[in-house]
């Protein structure tokens, strides 16, 4: 199987994570690489995939593999060989997503924006080099919005929502972030890196972004920051099919209303929202 350039982008660690390793278990890092491995694209591997991903040794990919069966983090699939995340990633995200109020506070006004304008509207955090949905609203009545849900992913230099969480980082962390970035993508990068930055110095100077089909063909959105009480930062975003959320639509009707919901969850769960500076 050839080698995909973008397998280790998309399961690479930032530098700034990095930074210490003197507190760190190499063994958990490996098992949870190991993990990260799989994707929407790639719901089931072998051993050969998981070592070509993560470079890791394959008799040390035998082991992984074998104690995370074990614990219920994965399980045997079909074909002889392979396997698929198991039970026990399910209960943790169940957890993981609980625990977060900001889904709660947001999901009333994203699925009221939704019905009202027949957007597909998410929330998203930073997982390594992606952003993660964890929740989705789409319009009961439309055939149109796009079909992604909780637990989907979208890269950070080519989708709004990325681009969104990228002007909301202080400068130091994103200029870091974007280096990691620049050394992951390759030759890619110089095609990505203009229209990435144009985006980050519109939100930075009208509070949002947006991608015109950059992340999938046909598809425009629009986000806009979010930071919560910890600091964390999210991103919300709206959009659709093309031919129905022209560029003029996403400025001026879906940007104002994501800016508005952003507001109305950051004051329910003791955020913010990024202040513009024209």
């Amino acid at each position: 199987m050839p080698s995909d350039p973008n397998d280790n982008a998309l399961n690479a660690e930032p530098a700034e994570s990095r930074a210490d390793r003197s507190d760190t278990v190499s063994a958990l890092e490996r098992g949870i690489s190991v993990l990260r491995c799989f994707s929407e694209d790639r719901p089931v591997l072998g051993y050969a995939d998981v070592a070509r991903m993560t470079g890791i040794p394959r008799p040390t990919v035998n082991r992984l593999v074998a104690t995370l069966l074990a614990m219920g983090m994965l399980k045997s699939a079909p074909a002889a060989d392979r396997f698929m995340l198991g039970p026990g990633v399910v209960s943790l995200a169940r957890v993981f997503l609980g625990s977060l109020d900001v889904r709660a506070a947001a999901r009333p006004s994203m699925q009221a924006l939704a019905e009202e304008v027949g957007a597909s509207v998410y929330l998203a955090v930073r997982d390594g080099m992606e952003m993660v949905l964890i929740e989705a609203c789409r319009p009961r009545s439309s055939m149109l919005s796009a079909r992604l849900d909780v637990g989907s992913r979208a890269p950070l230099p080519n989708s709004a929502l990325g681009r969104a969480y990228l002007s909301a980082l202080p400068e130091a962390q994103r200029t870091q972030l974007l280096d990691s970035m620049r050394l992951l993508r390759g030759p890619e990068w110089d095609a990505l890196a203009p229209n990435m930055q144009r985006a980050i110095d519109e939100a930075r100077r009208l509070g949002y972004c947006l991608s015109l089909g950059e992340f999938h063909r046909e598809i425009n959105s629009v986000s806009v920051p979010l930071i919560g009480p910890g600091d964390e930062i999210m991103a919300l975003n709206g959009g659709g099919a093309a031919f129905v959320f022209s560029e003029e639509r996403l400025r001026n009707e879906l940007a104002p209303r994501l800016h508005d919901i952003a507001l109305s969850i950051a004051r329910d769960i003791g955020g913010h929202v990024p202040v513009p500076r024209p």
